[in-house]
């Protein structure tokens, strides 16, 4: 299959993607934030990979793998800075066995009264976070077809339910001690790392995406009013040469009209 073939074949698989990545990434703040979006499908269609990972950094995006696949993709400048590291390389096992644990928690997780409603995209979030004292948190979010249903901090090991539909999920992994150590390991284990390594490559370049997105002060409102009072001077000044030049034109028609007139006869 081509690129662009194999481009339209995934733009059913696309708008999940883009949804989670939304739904889940925050953009830059007071610190720097790494965070991987997974979608799981458990029926994708034919030539649509089952399960599709986005990175991202303070909110741009930098990578993209269909889980299983024999390569990351970069998407971006920030990608391209970082795909020749070890760190990059290290990245594809961890996040394929994140992928295959996430497919087989999915038919044990889905939510009560969704369950006869055809198969469930499930959506959950790793993201590790550099706060201002450098302390590195960590936190996962987990949903269903672009809703958030669970929080898991990393930290502390606590669950916590957001939406009705994430009781099952939550009292599934909350139960589950295997569960909570995969997720708090890969996060605070692997993520941790992985944004520590990134940074040293990515801090400049984050520094001046934002000083380039920052809008430019608006300018003094004096050299505003000087251009309107430019306008209503150059507009009054034409309307006033339009005057005279009637008049001229008229006092001329008047000069001509009284020399065609015949000499008065005795």
């Amino acid at each position: 299959m081509d690129l662009t073939a194999a481009r339209g074949a995934r733009l059913g698989f696309a708008a999940p993607v883009l949804l989670v990545a939304l739904w889940f990434c925050p953009t830059r703040g007071d610190a720097y934030s790494l965070c991987y979006n997974f979608t799981v499908d458990p029926q994708p269609s034919p030539g649509q990979p089952w399960c599709v990972v986005q990175g991202q950094v303070d909110g741009n995006g930098f990578l993209s793998y269909d889980c299983g696949g024999t390569m990351i993709q970069s998407t971006s400048p920030l990608g391209e800075e970082v795909k020749t590291t070890n760190t990059w390389k290290s990245q594809m096992e961890t996040l394929g066995d994140i992928g295959d644990f996430l497919k087989g928690q999915l038919p044990d997780v889905i939510p009560e009264k969704h369950t006869a409603r055809g198969p469930q995209t499930l959506q959950g979030r790793m993201t590790c976070r550099y706060e201002e004292d450098g302390h590195i948190s960590g936190s996962w979010q987990f949903g269903f077809n672009g809703q958030m249903f669970l929080h898991f901090d990393s930290e502390n090991g606590q669950w916590t339910e957001v939406h009705s539909g994430g009781r099952r999920m939550k009292e599934k992994w909350e139960n589950d001690r295997a569960v909570s150590n995969f997720f708090k390991n890969v996060c605070m284990g692997d993520c941790r790392a992985w944004l520590r390594d990134f940074m040293v490559h990515w801090e400049e370049m984050l520094k001046t995406t934002v000083r380039t997105t920052v809008s430019p002060p608006m300018q003094p409102t004096a050299p505003a009013s000087h251009h309107i009072i430019k306008i209503i001077l150059g507009v009054s000044a034409g309307f006033f040469i339009s005057i005279v030049a009637w008049i001229i034109c008229k006092k001329r028609q008047e000069v001509r009209a009284r020399k065609s007139e015949p000499a008065f006869q005795l």
